[in-house]
């Protein structure tokens, strides 16, 4: 999908031929060797970890860009990383061992040769046990990221939603924001003791949504805020973006596709992990 893509709907009429609001490029990846050099307790359950590496000419520049993470296996203190070969990544020899987890870029500093990568904290799992112990000196493995969703910057306005493992792209995305969007930010996370300052040049309306004890991924807090909510999405030209669990989202990529106010190339609606399902690839259809 190009930036030159146009469409004219009678269902739509305040789109009247723009221009397509996403730009989506793909890129050759490359494995780099990362250090930690900080780690940041943001909330009870998020930590906030900043790697330094090579990465002055790392791709991308999307708020929803990121990367895989590749951790040492127990005992090691280097990670097992993919080979990249004239035609790409190589594939491992069956039976090859390796601990990988995928992750939102939070903040990129090509300059300073660093990126930071927020990390949910829960009961088991691989990211979540390497980032409840992570300290400086730890060494990890970044690939990517392999692509980015380039969401045009003259829209008018933005509706970002989802739950803590949207909510890294969501505070970069309102951190990189100009002033005069105007943005709906809904975001679903275990307690009040997981908000987050999230600062912004836009026009910014932040709605915070506690579980309160309801499981991640159980919820429907989320698809019945985006359902209820009272936003009129204003003329002009604006996209919708949610993410989380897979199962937990039908529902709302369903309402958001049939909205009348909304042509189809204006909603993204991203199954970030599915409950039960160990590395859920949400590239895959939905």
């Amino acid at each position: 999908m190009t930036t030159s893509e146009t469409v004219t709907t009678a269902a739509h009429p305040w789109i009247e031929a723009a221009p397509a609001p996403v730009e989506r490029r793909l890129f050759a990846v490359t494995p780099r060797l990362a250090e930690v050099v900080r780690v940041v307790t943001l909330t009870p359950r998020m930590v906030r970890v900043t790697l330094a590496g090579d990465f002055s000419e790392l791709l991308g520049g999307a708020p929803t860009d990121h990367v895989k993470v590749f951790f040492p296996l127990d005992g090691d203190e280097l990670p097992v990383m993919p080979q990249v070969g004239p035609n790409g990544l190589i594939p491992p020899p069956p039976g090859t061992p390796r601990a990988f987890r995928d992750y939102t870029l939070r903040r990129v500093d090509r300059a300073a040769g660093e990126i930071d990568i927020d990390m949910v904290l829960h009961a088991g799992g691989l990211g979540s046990t390497w980032a409840a112990a992570a300290a400086p000196g730890m060494k990890v493995g970044v690939l990517g990221p392999r692509g980015s969703e380039i969401v045009d910057s003259t829209l008018d306005w933005l509706v970002l939603a989802g739950d803590e493992t949207a909510l890294p792209a969501i505070g970069r995305w309102l951190a990189e924001l100009p002033a005069g969007v105007s943005v709906r930010a809904v975001i679903e996370v275990a307690d009040a003791g997981e908000e987050q300052e999230l600062p912004s040049a836009a026009d910014v309306d932040l709605v915070w949504l506690h579980r309160d004890g309801i499981p991640a991924g159980e919820s429907t807090l989320l698809a019945d805020a985006l359902a209820g909510f009272e936003f009129e999405f204003p003329t002009g030209r604006g996209f919708v973006w949610v993410a989380g669990e897979a199962g937990a989202l039908k529902p709302v990529r369903r309402m958001l596709r049939s909205h009348p106010a909304l042509d189809s190339r204006c909603v993204d609606v991203d199954g970030y992990w599915r409950r039960g399902v160990v590395n859920h690839d949400h590239h895959a259809g939905d």
